[in-house]
C-alpha cells in the first residue's frame, strides 16, 4: 500500500479548520431558532450509531475490552457531555470566532494546571522558562478576549452583558472538559483500544442526556416535523464528525510545525466567515485579540514541541 502524498496531512488539517469554521457559524445561526438539546440529540445519536457500526465491523475485540475500562469510559462520557453542551450554549451568546479561541485556548492551560497539581493524566515532562512564559502570554490573551466580549467590543449587535458573562463561563467549562475528555480517550488508546471502539461509546451519555431533556423538559424544539429533524441530522452530524476525523488523521500525517500554524489560524478564519451573519459586524478589537491569541497559541505549541524533541 503506497504512502499518502505529502500534501494529504496539511490538506486534512486545512479542511478541519475551514469545516470547523463553517460548523460554528452555521450552528450559531441555527441556535437562534432550534433548541440546543434537539441539535445535540440528533447529531450525537447519529454519531453513536455510525461509530458503533464501524466498531462492530472493524474493532470487535476493542468493544469486548471496553467494559474492563469502565471508569475511563464513564469519565470520558461525563466530560464529553459537559464540554459539547457548554460549547453549544456558549455559541448562543458569543460569536463563533471568540468561542473557538477561548475554548481551544483552555486546552493547553488545563494540561499545565493538571501538571502543576501532579495529575498523572497530564503526562510527564518538564517545561522550560520560555514555554512557561508563553503559556502566561496565552492566558493573558484569553483575558483580552474576555475583555473584548464583556466590554461590548466584539461586534455582536445583540450584545447582553449577562449572556456574555454566562457564555464565557460555559466556554471555560467546555475547554477544560474537552481537554479532560481527550486525555481520557488517549489513556484508553494507550491501553490498546482503537479509535473506533473508543469513539463508539464516547457520545452515549450526551445523547441520552439530550433525549431526556427533550422527553421530560416540555420545551419547544423549533423543529416542525420529521423532515426538519432529518435535515438537521443530515447537516449537523457530518459538520461535527468530519472535522474531528480529518484532524485526527491529518495530525498523524503532518509535520508538527505545519499542524500548529494551521490550527492556530483557526479563530481568524472563523472571524472572516462569521461576517456573513447580519448580527456580527467587523470589530478591530476582536480581530486584534484573535491575532494576539493565535500568536501565543502557535508559539507555546511550538515551544512545547521543541521541548519534547530535545528529550
Amino acid at each position: 500500500m503506497s504512502a499518502p502524498p505529502a500534501y494529504a496531512g496539511p490538506a486534512l488539517i486545512a479542511f478541519f479548520v475551514v469545516a470547523q469554521a463553517l460548523r460554528d457559524v452555521y450552528l450559531a445561526h441555527v441556535f437562534r431558532s432550534v433548541d440546543v438539546f434537539a441539535t445535540i440529540f440528533v447529531a450525537f445519536t447519529l454519531m453513536t450509531i455510525a461509530f458503533g457500526a464501524l466498531a462492530l465491523w472493524r474493532d470487535r475485540e476493542g468493544l469486548r475490552r471496553l467494559p474492563a475500562q469502565w471508569r475511563c469510559v464513564i469519565g470520558m462520557n461525563v466530560t464529553t457531555a459537559a464540554a459539547w453542551t457548554s460549547y453549544f450554549h456558549g455559541l448562543k451568546a458569543i460569536q463563533p470566532s471568540l468561542v473557538n479561541a477561548i475554548h481551544s485556548g483552555m486546552g493547553p492551560l488545563t494540561v499545565v494546571a493538571l501538571s502543576l497539581m501532579g495529575a498523572s493524566l497530564a503526562g510527564g515532562g518538564r517545561r522550560g522558562r520560555l514555554e512557561n512564559a508563553l503559556y502566561v502570554g496565552l492566558a493573558l490573551s484569553i483575558g483580552v478576549l474576555w475583555w473584548v466580549v464583556l466590554d461590548g467590543l466584539s461586534g455582536r449587535a445583540d450584545f447582553s452583558y449577562a449572556d456574555a458573562l454566562r457564555g464565557l463561563f460555559l466556554l471555560t467549562v467546555s475547554g477544560v472538559c474537552i481537554t479532560l475528555s481527550h486525555l481520557l480517550a488517549k489513556r484508553l488508546n494507550d491501553r490498546g483500544l482503537g479509535a473506533n471502539s473508543v469513539t463508539s461509546v464516547r457520545y452515549v451519555l450526551i445523547a441520552l442526556m439530550a433525549g431526556s431533556v427533550l422527553a421530560f423538559g416540555d420545551r419547544p424544539t423549533g423543529l416542525a416535523g420529521a423532515g426538519d429533524w432529518i435535515m438537521l441530522g443530515l447537516v449537523v452530524a457530518p459538520l461535527i464528525a468530519l472535522p474531528l476525523y480529518a484532524l485526527q488523521v491529518g495530525i498523524s500525517l503532518t509535520p508538527a510545525l505545519t499542524a500548529q500554524v494551521l490550527r492556530a489560524l483557526g479563530p481568524v478564519i472563523v472571524f472572516a466567515f462569521e461576517l456573513v451573519d447580519p448580527l456580527i459586524s467587523w470589530s478591530n478589537p476582536a480581530l486584534a485579540a484573535l491575532i494576539l491569541y493565535s500568536f501565543f497559541a502557535l508559539a507555546s505549541g511550538l515551544a512545547h514541541g521543541a521541548g519534547g524533541a530535545k528529550k
